[in-house]
């Protein structure tokens, strides 16, 4: 029995929620609001925490960073991993050396869609020449579903490497693809593919402007994505959301006919996919090509994929077309990538709405073992989930094995023979599969001007985009007291005649600092750089290259303790909701770093996102965070029955 106790003692520890980062400070100054001791308070998401020895460690690094000389805080290339050393050096053309003297394939890149090179290592579509030279000995089906060594990256290191591309060469090729003549007797439908936590979306206005009076278009698809990211902070919180898309398409110059639709989905999880594809078959069916366009990070080429593996595609599609490279770097995609869209049939209409009744009145447990599975997987990532189903199904044949048996035959003292693997042929389609097919084109994203994304390296560029449920961090702030999202925004409450309270709604992976104003400015002049505040990161080194924070002043009056009165929006960093005393006229200075763009949203996105919190963690001015539970559509509740 007593050798029992140390094991569970040390369970029932672990299963203790943990109290929010706390730093004592060395030396006096005024306590921290909302509580009487004197420490500076970090508070990030509980459940992404440091692993203890790491955190353990990081004040230990921090002063041998600060006793090192400055020569010694460079980069060290030669004690970074090898793996990374041969990305590096396969950039720089090592191994892979470019070879100006090969001609330009003609053949693109399966992942974003640039052409296939090997002349220039800093240009798109670079692949290392004699990996080049190798699959081109094959002829051009070779290089077909091949990528290059900037989507190979991306996809199985999560670097990006760096492209010489002109500033507009995105927006070029976009307005290039738009202007084409018209197919089949009719202009394309735009799909415009929105972040809702971008609102409002900085790029949407420029679309009248892209498309110019020459641009013959059938109307334009606004779909919200990302809403699975954002919790429910109310009932008809996507009703509200979907008003605010409304307001933003209207202030943009798209309302009327142009506007065909406006959709709320998560290409991520695949909630209202299914009803977008319902949608395009229903008003577009077959009648022309489709354009996924939008800004950077907004998620069209996820949105793409997920339209690849539905109902909207043909059924040999997926086999034959690569899905496009996904990753929170912006710009990914490069050129057009696309996929034929199968047309919409009575009887394939009928044969999928019979699939979506069946599956309507499955439960969870009805589902198999690997649904449930990835289910249980979209559920962590975000709080609205839909399951993407495929009714036209190519039959595949069953393979057929061929051996040779003299290969396999050998003596007790001979070693097996293995016959060489033998080169796949790629399938294609056949010319009449698409001589009049319609298709569905992923353009490049527009790059987002005055966002902080720009100013980011790709390691800080993962840490700021959120990428599964976002956990809202609520604290009750006094006047005279600042609020700090890791070194990328700070919002000073300068003055007032009650406590407000503060919601961050940001990636979990941002720290959240709580100091008073006094001692904000000795804050972020120590710990910007550093683990503290997170991002940016590399210490002095680094802020010397970043832009100071400009401040903004701002006067709010709060409409009561249950709704807030507007958002702060820290460029594309995150927001924080003010909610205050009904009447109580608020003075706060926001802060962004110089050449991003900082915005007061009124009305806020999420209005009671200040009712999503626990219990007041004693001692500080944080709530306990809460996530609320996922929601599955097209999933019968369990009890419903």
């Amino acid at each position: 029995m007593l050798r029992l106790l140390p094991p569970l003692l040390a369970r029932l520890a672990r299963a203790q929620p943990r109290a929010p980062v706390r730093r004592l400070r060395r030396g006096g100054g005024p306590a921290v609001a909302g509580g009487g001791e004197e420490e500076e308070e970090r508070f990030v998401f509980l459940e992404c925490e440091p692993d203890p020895a790491e955190a353990a460690a990081a004040p230990r690094r921090e002063r041998e960073q600060e006793q090192e000389p400055r020569r010694e805080r460079e980069p060290r290339r030669e004690r970074e991993p090898a793996r990374q050393r041969r990305l590096r050096g396969a950039a720089a053309g090592i191994p892979g050396v470019p070879d100006p003297s090969v001609p330009l394939s003609g053949v693109s890149c399966s992942g974003c869609g640039a052409e296939l090179q090997c002349a220039d290592g800093g240009a798109p579509g670079f692949m290392p020449a004699e990996k080049y030279r190798s699959l081109l000995s094959e002829g051009a089906a070779g290089l077909r579903g091949a990528v290059c060594q900037r989507c190979w990256a991306l996809a199985h290191y999560g670097r990006a490497l760096r492209l010489q591309l002109p500033p507009d060469e995105h927006r070029r090729v976009v307005s290039e693809a738009l202007r084409r003549p018209p197919r089949h007797g009719r202009g394309p439908l735009l799909l415009y593919v929105l972040d809702v936590l971008e609102l409002p979306d900085p790029v949407l206005p420029q679309v009248p402007a892209l498309l110019g009076p020459g641009v013959p278009t059938s109307g334009v698809l606004v779909v919200g994505n990302k809403v699975d990211l954002l919790p429910a902070d109310a009932p008809g919180h996507l009703g509200r959301l979907r008003k605010r898309v409304a307001e933003a398409c209207a202030q943009a110059g798209l309302a009327g006919a142009a506007l065909v639709d406006i959709r709320l989905v998560s290409a991520k999880t695949g909630f209202g996919m299914e009803g977008l594809v319902s949608r395009l078959h229903r008003s577009w069916k077959c009648a022309g090509d489709v354009y996924l366009l939008g800004a950077t990070n907004s998620g069209k080429s996820t949105l793409f994929n997920t339209l690849l593996r539905s109902d909207y595609c043909k059924s040999r599609a997926p086999d034959i077309v690569d899905r496009a490279t996904v990753s929170p770097w912006p710009g990914t995609t490069l050129n057009l990538l696309k996929f034929p869209i199968i047309n919409p049939t009575c009887d394939r209409i009928f044969r999928r709405q019979e699939r979506l009744k069946e599956e309507a009145t499955k439960t969870e447990d009805e589902l198999s073992s690997e649904e449930k599975k990835y289910l249980n997987h979209l559920k962590k990532q975000g709080y609205l989930v839909g399951r993407v189903g495929r009714t036209f199904q190519r039959q595949k044949a069953s393979p057929v094995v061929e051996f040779d048996p003299d290969m396999l035959s050998y003596s007790l003292d001979e070693d097996p023979k293995h016959s060489p693997k033998k080169h796949e042929k790629r399938e294609e389609f056949t010319h009449n599969e698409v001589k009049d097919a319609r298709w569905c084109f992923d353009t490049p994203g527009i790059v987002k001007e005055d966002c902080v994304l720009n100013l980011l390296t790709e390691k800080e560029v993962k840490l700021v985009l959120p990428t599964v449920a976002i956990v809202p961090r609520t604290f009750i702030l006094k006047p005279g007291t600042t609020l700090f999202l890791a070194a990328l925004g700070r919002i000073d409450y300068l003055q007032g005649e009650k406590s407000a309270w503060f919601s961050v709604v940001a990636s979990n992976l941002l720290p959240v600092h709580v100091t008073t104003l006094s001692n904000a400015d000795a804050i972020y002049e120590k710990h910007a750089g550093r683990e503290l505040l997170k991002v940016p990161m590399g210490g002095e080194e680094r802020m010397k290259e970043f832009p100071p924070l400009v401040p903004q002043d701002i006067t709010l009056k709060g409409i009561g303790t249950t709704e807030a009165v507007a958002d702060i929006k820290l460029s594309s960093a995150g927001w924080v909701a003010v909610t205050a005393h009904a009447e109580e006229e608020l003075l706060l200075r926001a802060y962004t770093p110089k050449g991003t763009a900082l915005v007061v949203r009124e009305p806020p996105l999420l209005p009671y996102i200040s009712s999503i919190r626990g219990s007041r963690i004693a001692g500080t001015a944080a709530y306990r965070t809460k996530k609320p539970p996922s929601l599955v559509e097209n999933l019968k509740t369990m009890g419903s029955r």
